[in-house]
């Protein structure tokens, strides 16, 4: 038993810790993870503002240089003078120059070259002195300014070889068309040298934490604060910031290394892992201490049951599983008994039931077993018995409607108003139900008279009548033959079960009897397959007369009585009939049919029901094959009327109205046929031909938006134009120009 009880000590005490361990360690990690992310967003500001600091530094000295260089021509005349000068000019003239040269060099760190190039004498002076363009190092450059005459702003990152120098150089360069603005007799050329802006951005980086890239506008790495001279960008950490500068079209990329975010981070982290493993720590300790107090009563209760040594099951795991299987142990012998009897009972009682209806047993045995096993009080000395059956009508319905408990309980419930009922009237009544949606009624008869017919029938009538009401549910009762031995109530529950074949054919007669059948033949069903023809042929020939018929057909089978299965077969016969000689016409109409044959012919209770659903499903379907076949014969109407479309659409009064009047049909029925035909409206078949004759004239003419519109069909340019922009995107005008074919002689770029 100690060990019982501390096997309930731990597991009492282990049952906290889940809860406790999870919601400590989301607080953790969420409090660590919203300061993580407050973290980021904070080193991702800071990066923008260093990464923008150093964009906006490197735009100014680049404009300055530029400004700069304006100015120095704009107020000095020696430029305007060495580039309108013969070769042969003076030499002071030339000095001159290159010492302003060498002022405009040496004004900023950042420039490597400047020199000046005469398209004259195709002479370049640079501050060493005057070359010939043929034997100049940067011969490439000048040749592509001058082709690019109208060029503004800096080049890409390019090699540069300087006059006299061995070794290249990586520059950025800016030309200017002299004399200002657009000159064409030189040019001066501004040289930058890329090591220096790289040397004047480095200090700004520390490239231990951060990182970063700049790019040209082909997305080529030009430069990078690691220095390690690759394109280590995906070795990086996450790109943070990404800034594009208006001056030189450069995109800054820039980052906190990777791993470098979080390294001072982690130093607030042990703070919080400190927090979190004291929290843990005194948070076991208090549940320790509760488990323990609240153990106490638990274990003054154990040791009392332990002192009575009660025979316990040896599978208790613990106390409370020790208590639960005694008691339960308990309750079932002091109810074990009780139980068999009632279903041993039962069982017997529905076997003697089945036996009776059976009629294969002798009389003594069925005597003995009544005599025990009946749960009604007989006569003292019946003289006749009479099997009733009851039936719910639609029962896939009352299956689909109510649950398996709700049915067992209207199932009960129906049993006891009928129990009531017949006892009001005298008699007394044993029932079973014998299948799910049958109960068979045993009555024993004190007496056989009429009045007692009688009774029985209204006894049902208040039943049928009641639990229509009440519960919902529709339900049929089939009255057998009056027999005198217990033997022979097979005989009525046949004659019972015979009458409620009829039930469709009865029609509202809530309580159908057996004696009251006939029993002919079936030879008088063959005009019926007659008749069935003859309706399937005045369908499909489009006659109302199967209307009629169909009518008539129904009024024999009501005043033949024929059985439920006949009526059924019947039906379905013509439901076949009908599905083999139109349902070829389109899946539509099969459908019908088959929804027909599987929801209204099986669901029906009364024949006046089986008649109104099938009436208006055929009505339904009548009126859809009548449809399709008006339809089919348009389509050659409808097929000459697309083309008639097609060679008229610039017709201005082509219209649903002049169709109609064209063909001789209704507007409205013209732009039903031809939807259904080709799947898309009249109006949008010709605004797509008036659409696509536009685009031509557009692209291939040079007639006014006013012409094309009169052309196509548009009384003004307005609505035309609007058309137009709604199904291709843009105006008339800028789809022309986007479209119009160049003139001869001319060339891009020309």
């Amino acid at each position: 038993m100690t060990s019982l009880q501390q096997n309930w000590y731990r597991k009492l005490l282990l049952s906290y810790f889940p809860i406790f361990l999870i919601t400590i360690t989301i607080i953790v990690f969420l409090s660590f993870i919203m300061f993580n992310e407050a973290s980021r967003e904070e080193a991702a500001k800071a990066n923008g503002i260093s990464t923008r600091f150093i964009m906006e530094d490197l735009d100014r000295s680049i404009h300055a240089i530029e400004m700069n260089v304006l100015n120095e021509v704009e107020t000095s005349s020696l430029y305007s003078s060495y580039l309108f000068s013969p070769p042969s000019s003076d030499q002071n003239l030339m000095y001159s120059l290159v010492k302003r040269l060498r002022v405009l060099q040496t004004d900023s760190a950042l420039i490597e070259s400047v020199y000046l190039y005469r398209h004259s004498d195709q002479s370049v002076l640079t501050t060493s002195g005057q070359s010939s363009l043929s034997s100049f190092p940067d011969r490439p450059f000048i040749e592509h300014a001058v082709k690019e005459h109208d060029y503004r702003g800096w080049s890409a990152v390019r090699s540069m070889t300087g006059l006299g120098e061995n070794e290249s150089k990586q520059v950025i360069s800016m030309y200017k068309n002299l004399p200002l603005p657009f000159g064409s007799q030189g040019l001066l050329v501004i040289n930058v040298s890329m090591y220096r802006l790289e040397q004047m951005i480095n200090p700004m980086i520390n490239d231990s934490v951060s990182f970063l890239n700049i790019l040209d506008s082909s997305g080529e790495l030009i430069f990078e604060a690691s220095q390690t001279g690759e394109d280590n960008r995906a070795k990086e950490g996450k790109v943070l910031t990404s800034l594009q500068s208006e001056q030189l079209g450069w995109t800054f990329e820039s980052g906190l290394r990777a791993g470098q975010l979080y390294a001072w981070v982690s130093v607030v982290s042990y703070i919080w892992v400190v927090i979190g493993f004291v929290t843990v720590v005194l948070a076991v300790i208090y549940i320790v201490y509760i488990s323990r107090r609240n153990y106490q009563p638990i274990k003054a209760m154990m040791n009392r049951i332990e002192s009575i040594q009660l025979n316990m099951p040896q599978a208790a795991k613990d106390e409370l599983s020790m208590i639960d299987s005694a008691l339960e142990s308990l309750i079932n012998r002091s109810m074990d008994y009780d139980k068999k009897q009632d279903e041993n009972l039962q069982l017997q009682r529905s076997q003697l039931f089945m036996d009776l209806i059976g009629g294969q047993k002798p009389e003594a045995e069925l005597q003995s077993r009544m005599s025990e096993l009946t749960p009604m009080t007989l006569p003292e000395q019946p003289v006749g018995y009479v099997m009733m059956l009851g039936e719910i009508n639609d029962y896939s319905s009352f299956q689909d409607v109510h649950t398996a408990r709700d049915q067992n309980v209207l199932k009960f419930a129906l049993m006891n108003v009928f129990q009531e009922l017949s006892r009001n009237a005298g008699f007394n009544s044993w029932l079973e139900w014998i299948s799910g949606s049958r109960v068979g009624i045993l009555i024993a008869l004190p007496e056989v008279k009429g009045e007692t017919r009688a009774a029985l029938i209204h006894a049902a009538e208040e039943c049928r009548g009641w639990v229509e009401d009440k519960l919902r549910l529709p339900l049929s009762f089939g009255l057998g033959s009056t027999v005198t031995g217990l033997h022979e109530i097979g005989v009525s529950y046949r004659s019972a079960s015979e009458a409620l074949g009829h039930r469709l054919a009865m029609g509202d007669h809530g309580v159908l009897v057996g004696d009251e059948l006939s029993k002919g033949d079936l030879s008088h069903l063959l005009p019926y397959l007659t008749e069935i023809s003859e309706l399937v042929k005045d369908f499909r020939l489009n006659n109302e007369g199967w209307r009629t018929r169909l009518q008539d057909m129904f009024v024999s089978f009501k005043e033949e009585r024929l059985k439920d299965d006949i009526i059924r077969s019947l039906v379905n016969s013509m439901l076949q009939l009908l599905s083999r000689e139109v349902g070829v016409l389109s899946g539509e109409l099969r459908n019908q049919l088959s929804e027909c044959k599987d929801h209204v012919l099986v669901r029906a209770a009364t024949l006046e029901e089986l008649q109104s659903r099938i009436s208006d499903q055929l009505t339904e379907t009548y009126r859809t094959y009548v449809a399709l076949s008006e339809t089919k014969s348009y389509r050659a109407m409808i097929s000459e009327m697309k083309h008639y479309i097609e060679e008229h659409f610039e017709d201005p009064d082509l219209s649903l109205k002049h169709l109609s009047d064209r063909f001789q049909i209704s507007g409205k029925y013209a732009s039903y046929l031809f939807k259904m035909e080709y799947d898309m409206k009249f109006v949008d078949f010709l605004v797509q031909l008036r659409m696509k004759r536009a685009e031509e004239l557009l692209a291939e003419t040079e007639f006014s938006i006013q012409e094309i519109a009169e052309k196509i069909g548009y009384a003004n340019a307005i609505t035309f134009g609007r058309v137009f922009k709604r199904t291709a995107g843009v105006t008339p005008g800028d789809y022309r120009k986007l479209k119009m074919k160049p003139s001869p002689g001319m060339e891009p770029g020309s």
